[in-house]
C-alpha cells in the first residue's frame, strides 16, 4: 500500500512541475505575438500580459492547433476575440479545427463574403457556435484592462465599396483585407493579412503611423504589398513573412526581400524560422 503511495505523490509532484512550468512561462505579465507555422496561409496567436488570447486568421487547415498547444497553458480553452483579415481559405480554414477544441468567445471580420463551399460550409459552424460576426472598419478600436489596443487601420467603407462592389470576394484576387495595429505601451506592431500596398499606404496615411516594431509583410511577401513609401514611413525593427516552403506561388517575391534589404529590415520567414514568438513588456521587446 505503502509502494502505491508513494507512486501517487511522485505522479502528483510530477503533474504540479508541469502546472507550475506552464503557469509561469505562459503568465509572465508580457505581451506575446507568435506567428505560427501554418505552410502558406496566416495564423497569429496573441496572448496580452493579463493572459487574454487573440487570434488573427488561422491558416489553412489543422497546424493552427499546434501552435496554440505550444503556447498556451493546457487548461486554458478561451480565445476573446477571433479576427479574420479577408474570406481567403489560407486564412480561415484553420478555424474549423480551432473551434472543435477552443471557446470562441467572439468573432470578428470585414464586410465582405466568399461564395465558395468552403467558407459557406465555416458561417454554418458559426452560426451553430452561435457567433455573429462582428464587421470591423477604419477607426474601431479596443482596449483592453492590461493597456494592449487593438485597432482597426483599414478597410474604410468606401475602399470596400470600390474594389468589392457586390461585397464579394473570390479565391483567386485580393483586395480589402483588415489591417490591425495591436500597441501596448511603446511598443507597435502591425498586421496586414492579404492587403495590397494601395490599401496599406493609405491606412498609414489616414492613422499617421509611423516607426512600428514589427510589421507582417502583406501577402505572404507577393510583389504587390509594399513599396518604398510604406517602408519609408514605418521603419519597421523586423518583417515578418508567413509563407509556405516551396510553394506554388513563388512568395515570397524576390522584389519584396530586395526592397526588405535596401532598408536594412531584419526579416524573419515562417517556413525557414517556424514559430516566431515576440515578446514585449510594452518597452522592449525580444524575438524568441
Amino acid at each position: 500500500m505503502k509502494k502505491y503511495f508513494g507512486v501517487f505523490i511522485l505522479i502528483l509532484i510530477f503533474l504540479g512541475g508541469i502546472v507550475f512550468y506552464q503557469y509561469s512561462r505562459f503568465n509572465d505579465n508580457k505581451l506575446h505575438i507568435v506567428f505560427c507555422d501554418v505552410g502558406q496561409g496566416d495564423g497569429i496567436f496573441i496572448r496580452t500580459a493579463s493572459s487574454k488570447n487573440f487570434l488573427i486568421d488561422a491558416g489553412p487547415d489543422e497546424k493552427i492547433i499546434g501552435c496554440l498547444e505550444d503556447h498556451m497553458p493546457f487548461w486554458e480553452r478561451d480565445i476573446s476575440v477571433a479576427f479574420l483579415s479577408h474570406p481567403h481559405l489560407d486564412h480561415f480554414a484553420g478555424f474549423n479545427y480551432v473551434m472543435k477544441r477552443y471557446n470562441l468567445i467572439s468573432f470578428a471580420t470585414e464586410d465582405l463574403n466568399n461564395k465558395s463551399t468552403s467558407f459557406q460550409g465555416f458561417l454554418s459552424q458559426l452560426n451553430d457556435k452561435k457567433l455573429r460576426s462582428q464587421h470591423l472598419y477604419f477607426g474601431d478600436s479596443f482596449k483592453i484592462k492590461d493597456g494592449t489596443r487593438f485597432s482597426v487601420l483599414a478597410p474604410t467603407k468606401d475602399f470596400i465599396d470600390k474594389t468589392s462592389p457586390n461585397k464579394q470576394i473570390g479565391e483567386n484576387r485580393e483586395f480589402a483585407s483588415l489591417i490591425i495595429l495591436v500597441s501596448y505601451g511603446s511598443f507597435r506592431a502591425v498586421f496586414t493579412g492579404d492587403s495590397q500596398a494601395s490599401e496599406l499606404n493609405q491606412a498609414i496615411l489616414d492613422n499617421s503611423i509611423q516607426g512600428t516594431k514589427i510589421l507582417e509583410v502583406p501577402h505572404h511577401g507577393s510583389k504587390t504589398g509594399l513599396n518604398i513609401e510604406i517602408l519609408d514611413r514605418l521603419r519597421p525593427d523586423y518583417a515578418i513573412i508567413s509563407v509556405g516552403a516551396h510553394n506554388r506561388y513563388g512568395h515570397p517575391n524576390k522584389f519584396t526581400l530586395d526592397l526588405l534589404n535596401e532598408f536594412g529590415i531584419k526579416t524573419l520567414r515562417t517556413d525557414k524560422n517556424g514559430d516566431i514568438e515576440i515578446i514585449s513588456d510594452g518597452k522592449n521587446f525580444k524575438i524568441r
